[in-house]
């Protein structure tokens, strides 16, 4: 892993490990935070068991590899007060339907849970647990220095046994970016976490905190927490209710298989956030904010910068792609609601009082003339041609549809779609032969003012469409509006394995 130490826009410091983790850990040449208010004693080492927490959430999410979900994901957490707050992240609990809570591996008896407030730019969550009289964490006080031991507490994999591993700091603080998380300060140390350790303490040899677990890499032996001042500098807001650098995401930052950002994915929306109240759904991707183009580099940088120079709660324009419908969205959070981008015909010659199946955002079916294609389109794309046609290849059934043929064929800036399938050539030609095709024609026509990331996507989409045209005679629905996938994976809790890839997920 490389961090650069320079905060600018080409140098940002940009975390890049494998399959993330969390950790906590302490912080160098700082003042720890004062002592609890609460009555009762923070527990010793001896008592890390019983105040450290795993935590069920259990709702629906969209993932930018396999769609849509409803699945129960689990994470770890901690409590740092006798009535029941606790510090979890934030890619835990965010968008879930309900939160189920054990104590201390003791799987007998289950807590409810609510979500006080949240930080997807700090991947911090304060949950409120029913009931009163818990055992609780003290942070530590004082300089957190390199080489201080640390233990990594928490419930990895989703199992409800409770471990613990032991490292020492070996970086108190450092700049972390990552595609779900803009950190300031987070700590490098070599206590092993994986996945479901999300959320969990990272505590000294007395077994007070010094961070909280996010992330970490078997490969490289990399584990990293988010810092202990991080952490008590938002607590206080966070337990009142009030969320900080946040819109009530849980996001991702995603690229292309070619590495290019392409924006950042919500997989889950908090209900009665800035972005619920914008329109933002589950399986959106936000691609501007405030005119700013997000995750180019593959992190929330962008996204966590407008938040920290306009503030959450400022009227902010935001452009959003959403894939299940093939159709891009502008508002703002605070302000309207998100409509769809309008595609007008270039002629001109609609009559104003068209039918409102047409309007933007409806989408029509639309087949090619024997009625072997069937694919759903804009109602506004209404120039639609289904002859067929043969060549060396064979026999080919084809449907093309755009609001301007004459402009779709000739250049790049007229949108559409064109689907041909043919049992002929799947007999004769490879896909491998023809996504070569497309890749030469693609390159012969390709507009000399479009930017190589453009060509790239329009690659991409042609060669899933000639692979369904090679492989079947009839496109599945799955076809009929292409996903979009990426190679960042997403956010995982224990549900599965984090995929090895040289780039980082959540644990």
């Amino acid at each position: 892993m490389t961090i650069n130490e320079s905060r600018g826009r080409s140098g940002r410091p940009v975390l890049r490990i494998g399959a993330l983790a969390l950790i906590g850990a302490g912080l160098t040449a700082c003042t720890g935070p004062a002592a609890t208010s609460d009555s009762a004693a923070p527990v010793d080492f001896e008592g890390v068991q019983s105040a450290t927490i795993q935590i069920e959430a259990l709702g629906t999410f969209v993932s930018p590899e396999h769609g849509g979900y409803e699945a129960a994901g689990r994470g770890s957490g901690f409590l740092v007060s006798s009535d029941g707050i606790a510090v979890t992240n934030n890619h835990v609990v965010v968008g879930a339907g309900t939160l189920d809570v054990w104590l201390g591996g003791d799987t007998s008896k289950t807590y409810n849970a609510k979500v006080l407030g949240s930080s997807e730019c700090l991947d911090l969550a304060v949950i409120q647990l029913t009931g009163d009289d818990f055992p609780f964490f003290g942070w530590r006080e004082g300089e957190i220095k390199t080489a201080t031991d640390v233990y990594a507490a928490g419930f990895p994999l989703g199992d409800p046994t409770f471990t613990m591993t032991r490292g020492i700091v070996s970086k108190a603080s450092t700049v972390g970016e990552t595609p779900w998380a803009s950190l300031d300060s987070v700590i490098e140390h070599d206590a092993r976490i994986r996945g479901g350790n999300s959320g969990g303490p990272l505590v000294d040899q007395k077994g007070r905190l010094v961070g909280v677990n996010y992330a970490g890499n078997d490969t490289h032996d990399m584990n990293l927490a988010i810092h202990r001042d991080e952490v008590t500098g938002v607590l206080d807001d966070l337990q009142a209710g009030k969320s900080v650098l946040s819109l009530g995401v849980n996001a991702q930052a995603i690229s292309d298989e070619d590495g290019q950002g392409l924006g950042v994915w919500v997989s889950s929306v908090q209900s009665g956030s800035p972005a619920d109240d914008a329109g933002v759904e589950p399986g959106d991707l936000i691609t501007k904010l405030q005119g700013v183009t997000l995750g180019q580099d593959g992190t929330l940088a962008d996204y966590c910068d407008v938040l920290r120079t306009h503030g959450q709660e400022a009227t902010l324009d935001v452009d959003v792609y959403r894939p299940a419908e093939g159709i891009y969205y502008r508002g703002q959070f605070n302000g309207d609601v998100l409509e769809p981008v309008e595609v007008l015909s270039s002629g001109g010659d609609r009559p104003e009082d068209a039918d409102s199946a047409v309007a933007a955002g409806e989408f029509v079916a639309i087949s090619d003339d024997s009625g072997t294609i069937e694919v759903e389109v804009p109602a506004a794309w209404a120039d639609v041609d289904g002859a067929g046609y043969t060549n060396d290849d064979g026999t080919w059934v084809s449907v093309i549809a755009s609001p301007d043929m004459a402009g779709f064929e000739e250049g790049w800036n007229t949108p559409g779609v064109w689907i041909a399938a043919s049992t002929d050539a799947a007999a004769r030609v490879s896909p491998d032969v023809l996504l070569q095709r497309a890749d030469e024609f693609l390159g012969r026509t390709a507009h000399p003012t479009m930017p190589p990331r453009s060509r790239t996507a329009y690659t991409l989409a042609a060669t899933r469409s000639t692979r369904s045209a090679a492989e079947s005679a009839r496109p599945t629905s799955s076809s009929r509006r292409p996903r979009t996938t990426a190679a960042t994976p997403s956010p995982s809790r224990s549900r599965r394995t984090p995929k090895q890839t040289s780039r980082p997920s959540t644990a």
